[in-house]
């Protein structure tokens, strides 16, 4: 067993109905004025008329910020920096998805430092503290409310720029369960597999330890036993209860120990082709375990013993095959592509993405040692399609 630390100063609050108390749960934890940082089709779907009303019952003064979009670009942050300074805020909450949250953390870390975001790709190099920052998600899948990492796209050069310090921890995060039952099937599958993904790239990182390997394994369950069910039926609270706990467990898990060659590809995908993150995970994850398998089957049984595969008297290598198999099944299941053509990947930008994952720290704690050429046989694979 390696030497480890574990350091989470996240303080969690769930249950069914609380962002309906949001505002006396925030009003104790800073000063001044909060900026709500959010996407403008959130707004108009009423979901967060509870939150609003919260805020304004506990006399909590506010402004919002609605401009974010998907897949997150410096740009829009620059723009939501300028939002804050401009209304003179003072703490900020993400409530969305995650690029809502990755963006408030952003917003809360440039409003109290230098240059640009840019600035600070990498590990713990944001030398000021950011104003306070809290998170409602409103999705089951980044994780993002519980995690030191933030990321977005330099416009520029279309490469996805990741930010990690321990910094970035929001102070408090939120998590109610009926913020999640609206969501439509397609997003809810895009999410839950990118949750999913964390917390299979999580248990198998050269990084991980055995806190981070509870945590990860417990998502695995949760997610396993209620995703489609979270799919095929939106409005059954107890499998968007597991949804959103099993997701929260899977970002403090990754926090620890990061992720792998899945992400390391994924994010290059968001880049260049603006991809929805948890689809291009989802659609990478069966090419990147076949291609690990032989790096660390036993830990892929495990995960696949989580999932619910018979992999009683079958060897570790076997049970890796078999989770292979579940994966796609799984993904054809929520209407998910099994290969990144059909996402419209073109290998004409096959250079970029392989140079551009290899930059990613990602490939560092992946289990099996990972060349540029081996990127190029992943992303290779999963374009044609070929397991």
């Amino acid at each position: 067993m390696i030497p480890f630390q574990y350091f989470f100063p996240t303080t969690l609050k769930f249950g069914n109905g609380l962002a309906n108390r949001a505002g006396e749960l925030l009003k104790p934890l800073f000063r001044g004025k909060l900026l709500v940082v959010t996407d403008e089709g959130l707004i108009k779907s009423g979901v967060l008329e509870g939150f609003f009303a919260s805020l304004s019952t506990a006399d909590v003064a506010y402004d919002v910020f609605s401009g974010v979009e998907a897949n997150p670009s410096t740009t829009v942050l620059e723009r939501a920096v300028a939002f804050l300074k401009d209304h003179d805020c003072t703490a900020v909450i993400g409530v969305g998805g995650g690029s809502s949250i990755d963006t408030a953390k952003g917003v809360a870390a440039m409003a109290t430092n230098a240059g640009t975001i840019l600035d600070y790709e990498g590990y713990d190099r944001i030398p000021n503290a950011p104003l306070p920052i809290f998170a409602i998600p409103t999705t089951s899948g980044t994780g993002s409310e519980c995690t030191a990492s933030t990321v977005f796209t330099n416009k520029e050069t279309l490469f996805k720029t990741v930010i990690i310090s321990p910094r970035l921890f929001p102070q408090l995060a939120i998590l109610d369960a009926e913020l999640t039952l609206k969501l439509p099937p397609a997003i809810t599958a895009a999410t839950g597999m990118d949750a999913l993904t964390h917390a299979i790239e999580s248990y198998v990182s050269k990084q991980a330890n055995p806190v981070s390997q509870a945590l990860a394994l417990g998502a695995v369950r949760l997610i396993g036993r209620s995703l489609r069910k979270a799919y095929y039926v939106g409005s059954d609270l107890a499998a968007r209860e597991d949804m959103l706990v099993g997701s929260f467990l899977a970002g403090v898990a990754f926090s620890q120990s990061k992720l792998g060659n899945v992400h390391a590809i994924s994010h290059t995908m968001g880049g260049v082709f603006n991809i929805a993150h948890g689809i291009a995970n989802a659609a990478l994850l069966p090419y990147v375990i076949a291609f690990n398998g032989p790096a660390c089957p036993e830990r892929y049984r495990d995960i696949a013993d989580a999932l619910g595969a018979e992999v009683a008297g079958v060897d570790a290598e076997t049970a890796a095959r078999r989770l292979v198999a579940q994966i796609v099944e799984l993904n054809r299941a929520l209407g998910i592509p099994s290969n990144i053509r059909e996402l419209g990947v073109d290998l004409e930008h096959l250079p970029q993405m392989v140079a551009d994952s290899m930059r990613s720290g990602n490939v560092l704690v992946n289990p099996r040692l990972t060349t540029a050429g081996d990127i190029e046989r992943i992303i290779l694979a999963a374009h044609a399609g070929n397991l």
